[in-house]
């Protein structure tokens, strides 16, 4: 029976809808098809043969050491798309860890997690889920870490990481984090953060114990209630969201969202920015705050998507 039969005997038009698993749209709102697609002289685009209509998207990274400590902790890595086809198969992969330690090597386990996820993507199956593929790396990322700190001896014991990660793909991005760096996605000049971060003070709040300024300003504020390294299993969060041309996906750690605030972020890379300067402009704000901790920022511009709905598992063109 065709869409036309479908329609009469139901009484009503049949159309392809869009659907997202999250209420950012709402919070955001849904740019116009026709949003401006900007350029920059850091653009890394999907393979020059692409077509016009395929995930396409710049992006810039930057991590500094900050004004108080020694060294730098933080680990940042991407996995690409080799070829037109793997911007279809596998899309991109962003990931940033932050690691926990000090002189018990925090810099290895960001290290070793961030090397961990990007190898694990670029093996990953044709076509798999992003959410399955995140959930599954995120896990052997986690059991890296923990062999690490184990075999190590005295200089790996307690070593642990933060992480966040995001997959790009068709017109979709999933999106995978434990601890508290965080992944915002920019949208018409607003930055909501759709990650939520797994601290003792977001717990107590969430919870209802604490309001979140007395959060804010107490001190767990900044005590992890999860990370990557310090159990056998990780207890990873995801969830999946729509993209539009012109959204800006930010991951940082806390070294820059603990003093640098969502409309601060969502002013400084707004459509009109370049991403290089705009990176820029945020570690100076950050270290012009005290610059405490390392900071580290990666932002995602998306400049074209390709609209694809889902059925049975299996992906389809929409028009």
């Amino acid at each position: 029976m065709n869409l036309a039969r479908l329609a009469k005997r139901f009484g009503q038009a049949i159309s392809p809808v869009r659907i997202s698993v999250s209420d950012v749209s709402e919070i955001l709102g849904e740019p116009a098809e026709n949003a401006n697609r900007m350029s920059s002289p850091w653009v890394v685009p999907a393979p020059s043969s692409a077509s016009d209509h395929m995930l396409d998207l710049e992006f810039v990274e930057r991590t500094d050491v900050g004004r108080v400590r020694e060294h730098n902790e933080d680990s940042l890595g991407y996995a690409s798309p080799a070829t037109p086809a793997k911007v279809r198969t596998h899309g991109w992969l962003f990931v940033l860890a932050d690691g926990v330690g000090g002189q018990e090597k925090g810099e290895v386990a960001s290290k070793t997690a961030v090397e961990s996820m990007v190898a694990g993507f670029h093996s990953a199956k044709d076509g798999e889920s992003h959410s399955a593929v995140l959930q599954r790396l995120v896990q052997q990322a986690n059991t890296r870490v923990f062999e690490s700190a184990i075999t190590g001896g005295r200089t790996t014991a307690g070593m642990a990481t933060t992480i966040v990660a995001c997959a790009l793909r068709y017109d979709r991005v999933a999106v995978a984090h434990v601890g508290d760096s965080r992944c915002y996605l920019i949208r018409n000049g607003k930055a909501a953060q759709i990650t939520r971060d797994h601290t003792i003070a977001s717990e107590q709040v969430r919870l209802g114990f604490v309001t979140a300024q007395e959060a804010a300003e107490g001190e767990t504020n900044h005590i992890l209630s999860r990370s990557l390294g310090t159990e056998l299993v990780a207890n990873v969060d995801t969830n999946d969201h729509q993209i539009f041309p012109g959204d800006v996906l930010l991951l940082c750690s806390d070294g820059l969202h603990g003093v640098v605030d969502s409309v601060e972020m969502a002013a400084i890379c707004g459509q009109d920015q370049d991403l290089h300067l705009a990176a820029e402009k945020l570690v100076a704000l950050a270290n012009d705050r005290g610059g405490s901790d390392n900071i580290s920022v990666q932002l995602i511009r998306i400049r074209g998507v390709e609209r694809m709905g889902m059925y049975r598992g299996r992906p389809y063109k929409l028009y």
